[in-house]
């Protein structure tokens, strides 16, 4: 259960799209958090489930993207690609139609820097405020309210949501213009896979040396070899446990997002593509699920 402590904050009138493992804590923290919250996910079972859980609190449910926006202040989104995304912001029973001059959109959908700075675009049109703002912490940060924010777009918008988003956020930060967050969760999507990378092949080594690896990763841990995936996912690598944290499939989304990206900006990303078609061996052996620290199994 989540022990997060809440900013006191005047309640404002919000409204969450995509209720999946990430968008279903996040909108509830909104929730407990004392605002108004409305909630639209493709699948209407979903607002059902999470209106249930939430039941006693001023929340509600739209049975369309333009809907859940007609009274909001802030727009929340957490769906899957461009696509989803630009399904949800535009069209017909697009949030798009239903948000007022003033009013904002923040989408915390890991996407490409280039939807980021189409809609914010068609948002600026009608004087609505967009913010890219992809999070970093899995679904345990979702829930404990402990991700890490980083938002692209106008820094007046950014000052707008951000102690709102504190709400299941450790920290959230401005970075630049449009689409600075989604290059920002580039770079960490990029440090994440070369750690994991690393310690899949470290802790191989070290099995078939035959070191009792639990007490290697308690020595290395405390040296310059520490890091977030060492000490909470070293130990579940021993134990072959990969059933938690970010899926190998969304990783590879993200890593084809990174890879587009090198090839405009010019950047050369050996490892990157190198571990990408890693992870494709992964999803051949059925591993479409598992953990992306299941980098280690193609070396088992």
């Amino acid at each position: 259960m989540s022990t997060k402590v809440y900013a006191k904050i005047p309640p404002q009138r919000l409204a969450f799209i995509g209720l999946g493992v990430m968008g279903f804590p996040m909108a509830g923290h909104l929730a407990k958090a004392g605002h108004q919250v409305v909630v639209y996910n493709r699948s209407p079972e979903k607002s059902k489930k999470w209106l249930q859980d939430h039941a006693g609190l001023d929340v509600a449910m739209a049975l369309s993207p333009r809907e859940a926006a007609l009274s909001a202040d802030v727009v929340f989104a957490c769906v899957g690609n461009d696509d989803d995304l630009r399904s949800i912001f535009l069209g017909e029973s697009g949030a798009l139609l239903g948000l007022r001059e003033g009013s904002l959109f923040v989408d915390h959908t890991t996407t490409s820097a280039q939807v980021a700075r189409e809609l914010h675009r068609l948002a600026r049109d009608q004087r609505i405020g967009f913010v890219d703002a992809p999070v970093s912490g899995g679904q345990l940060g979702a829930e404990t309210g402990n991700l890490t924010i980083m938002c692209g777009g106008l820094k007046e918008d950014f000052m707008t949501i951000e102690a709102v988003c504190m709400a299941y956020a450790k920290a959230c930060t401005y970075i630049g213009e449009s689409g600075s967050g989604q290059l920002a969760k580039m770079v960490n999507q990029v440090c994440i896979v070369g750690v994991l990378q690393g310690l899949s092949e470290a802790l191989s080594f070290g099995k078939k040396a035959g070191l009792d690896l639990e007490l290697v990763l308690g020595v290395i841990g405390k040296g310059a070899a520490q890091s977030w995936q060492l000490e909470h996912r070293g130990p579940t690598m021993i134990q072959g446990q990969f059933n938690f944290g970010f899926a190998v499939d969304w990783m590879r989304k993200d890593l084809g997002i990174v890879l587009d990206e090198a090839k405009r900006n010019h950047s050369s990303m050996p490892l990157t593509a190198l571990v990408d078609q890693f992870y494709a061996e992964i999803q051949n052996l059925g591993g479409n699920r598992w953990d992306t620290s299941s980098l280690i199994k193609k070396l088992s």
